[in-house]
């Protein structure tokens, strides 16, 4: 599937790090040159050859990572107000209690093919974030993505469908904080009709998706119809 031109993303007017920020979204969104490959994600077989064209998330400049004035999150020592946001800091494990969910992290990167590899196959109790976007926490999106099964079983995002609205889960990070968020609310997209903007597009605050495969699985094709994702906030 050839890639769709995106509109890029208009340039921020705040400080110097910020409209860096801003044209590097831009140039990623413009160029549509990443790619999402969650089709992977249900694990059952190997991915068609398509892929999912132009499902881009934007890379995200690792110096933005100041906070700002408000929510608190909690870490290996004691509460302490953080901000909005939090700096930089790779995840360790993902809790979603609601789901049981526990798991731990690996990172996401660009592979020679263009798409974003996915975790992998085998093991079905593993996460993986996109390591060059934002980081759980950090200002902007942070993508996780999760096996809904695999060839053998079910996997680590088998119940994602169940989180709603107002269910909280915790990414522990690298610096010791554990990062909460609160579910906004969740949907299922068909594959060829995603809405990439929507899904991946930058943010002022720190917010989270959560996506795994959803829908029928195409026995052909090898792959799901539909994409579910879950929507998040830092509280």
């Amino acid at each position: 599937m050839a890639a769709r031109p995106l509109s890029p993303v208009p340039t921020d007017p705040a400080p110097a790090r910020r409209r860096l920020r801003a044209v590097m979204t831009a140039i990623f969104w413009g160029t549509a040159i990443l790619v999402l490959a969650v089709s992977l994600l249900g694990g059952r077989g190997d991915p068609p050859a398509d892929a999912l064209g132009s499902h881009a998330p934007p890379a995200t400049s690792a110096s933005a990572t100041a906070s700002a004035t408000s929510p608190t999150v909690s870490g290996s020592a004691e509460a302490q107000p953080v901000g909005e946001y939090l700096p930089r800091s790779a995840p360790t494990r993902l809790r979603i209690p609601e789901i049981n969910v526990d798991a731990p992290f690996t990172d996401l990167a660009v592979a020679a093919s263009g798409q974003l590899d996915a975790p992998p196959p085998d093991d079905i109790n593993l996460v993986g974030w996109f390591a060059d976007g934002a980081s759980p926490g950090e200002r902007g999106t942070s993508i996780i993505a999760g096996h809904v099964d695999t060839k053998t079983s079910a996997a680590v995002f088998a119940r994602l469908s169940e989180l709603k609205q107002g269910d909280r889960f915790e990414v522990e990070r690298a610096d010791g904080r554990e990062a909460e968020f609160v579910v906004d609310h969740a949907e299922s997209f068909a594959k060829d009709d995603f809405p990439d903007e929507r899904v991946y597009a930058d943010t002022d605050d720190a917010q989270v998706r959560l996506i795994t495969c959803s829908g029928d699985y195409d026995r052909k094709a090898k792959d799901y119809t539909e994409n579910l994702v879950v929507f998040a906030h830092l509280v």
